[in-house]
């Protein structure tokens, strides 16, 4: 007689929706977002509470902004080789761990260096992402509303962490805008593991290029730093750190000519959506951080709002960002066009920094900021959905790790570089003010309102430069 032996049966794998690894992607995201805007109100707490100076404090920021700008590229293209997915799920868990070292710093020089692995963490998970989304949902309709939560989140978080940033360090304590990213961390890591789909990658023997990583990342760090310290130091310095930086990217650019498997295919830049798409970015994005930057101060310095007051007065822009992305954008951009509704948000954008432009010294909240505002956080709901799947659309599959590296990477240069100029505009404009004899709230808006008038004509650029270059995907 047979013995009968039961075999265990293996429970076969869960498998979830796109749509809950667009969810997972998104929480990934947040986390990264909300740290780029939610160090903005704490700043004068933790210069407080450590001891840094003026110069020594924009290191809080500057720490994170070049490791993160200079790695996208780099950690985009390891992606497309080693998986996304494994990229995505490593850069959750640096980030997370460094923004554990961030919160319970002492010092400054652990709070800085935590801040460069914070961003070492944000490059790894944010390059791999809009690969990864694009892959997800190949079908136009479907990936322009995967687009539009995407963007909804990215933008929405922004704004919110202005508010989480002044809602926690009023409440608790500095620390805590750094230790809320935990628990989002961990289950974000966690359901990353599960539920995104495994990926091969193309595998590291087909290479990286290695000698143009360095070349280029060196040259990306380089511009941001030149750009967001332009402000302390002298400005010799600031141009032959910029011709270096300049001789860098010309020497990759010649690398990628040459190599037998270049880290950044030139032909990418042949896709006049891409690159079109990239550089209306860099002025957009550049205004749009001058916007929220600018904006708490004026709302701080010239309407004396403490920090939750502030954190709260801009918390309608991720409330209508988010309900027009969500409930409009894909369908919009369905009925007229990624083009014309990028041209719309566009001019939005610039009606809002011309309104601001306009602001007076003793303004009021619901008169001077609330309408600008709400023009841009409309005009961003409807110009950054369309610009990222213009940006997307003409991209390879084997290129997208590298494509959505670099249009994170345009992200990061134009808003430094926004930031910078429009801060230094602002500033230079107050001290000479102030040097003429003028007092300190008046001088103070009228630098707020130069600022904000020559983000009016940076965004008038962009709308200029997308209506040109961007012309052809109205056919589409």
């Amino acid at each position: 007689m047979t013995a009968i032996v039961d075999t265990p049966q293996r429970t076969p794998r869960r498998t979830y929706s796109r749509w809950t690894a667009l969810v997972v992607l998104c929480a990934g995201t947040l986390m990264t977002v909300l740290d780029g805007n939610i160090v903005t109100v704490a700043m004068p707490a933790v210069q407080s509470d450590l001891g840094f100076t003026g110069a020594g404090l924009a290191w809080v920021v500057n720490a994170y902004l070049i490791p993160f700008g200079g790695l996208l590229l780099l950690v985009g293209r390891l992606g497309d080789l080693v998986g996304r997915k494994r990229m995505f799920v490593a850069g959750l868990a640096v980030f997370t761990a460094a923004s554990v070292l961030c919160g319970t710093a002492t010092g400054q020089s652990t709070l800085i260096a935590a801040r460069a692995l914070q961003g070492v963490g944000g490059a790894m998970t944010s390059a791999v992402v809009l690969g990864m989304l694009v892959a997800l949902f190949p079908e136009p309709r479907a990936q322009a509303r995967a687009i539009a939560v995407f963007s909804a989140v990215g933008a929405a978080g922004g704004a919110l962490g202005t508010f989480l940033g002044g809602a926690l360090t009023q409440a608790l304590n500095w620390h805590w805008i750094f230790l809320i990213n935990l628990p989002i961390g961990l289950v974000a890591l966690l359901a990353a593991v599960r539920v995104l789909a495994p990926e091969d990658g193309e595998g590291l023997g087909r290479g990286a290029d290695y000698p143009g990583a360095a070349l280029v990342t060196g040259a990306l760090m380089l511009t941001v730093y030149v750009i967001v310290g332009s402000g302390d130091r002298e400005p010799t310095t600031t141009i032959l750190l910029a011709a270096l930086a300049l001789a860098l990217f010309t020497a990759f650019t010649v690398r990628q000519a040459r190599a037998a498997r270049p880290l950044l295919r030139l032909r990418l830049f042949g896709s006049r959506l891409l690159s079109g798409a990239n550089a209306v970015q860099i002025l957009m994005i550049g205004t749009m951080y001058g916007f929220q930057f600018l904006g708490a101060l004026y709302v701080q310095r010239v309407l004396g709002f403490g920090e939750l007051l502030t954190g709260t007065a801009f918390l309608p822009a991720p409330v209508v960002i988010g309900v027009l992305m969500l409930s409009l954008s894909a369908r919009t951009i369905g009925r007229f066009g990624a083009y014309r509704v990028l041209l719309a948000g566009l001019l939005l954008i610039c009606a809002g920094m011309a309104l601001l432009s306009r602001a007076p010294a003793d303004g009021s909240y619901l008169a001077d900021v609330l309408p600008a505002l709400l023009l841009l956080a409309t005009g961003f709901a409807a110009a950054m959905p369309a610009l990222t799947g213009l940006a997307m659309s003409g991209v390879r599959e084997e290129d997208a790790g590298l494509a959505s590296g670099l249009f994170n990477t345009t992200q990061v240069v134009g808003g430094s570089l926004g930031l910078a100029v429009l801060s230094v505009l602002a500033a230079s404009r107050t001290e000479g003010l102030l040097g003429r004899g003028a007092e300190l709230v008046p001088a103070t808006a009228e630098g707020y309102q130069l600022a904000f008038g020559v983000g009016a004509g940076v965004a008038g650029a962009a709308l200029a430069l997308a209506a040109v270059t961007l012309r052809s995907a109205s056919r589409g």
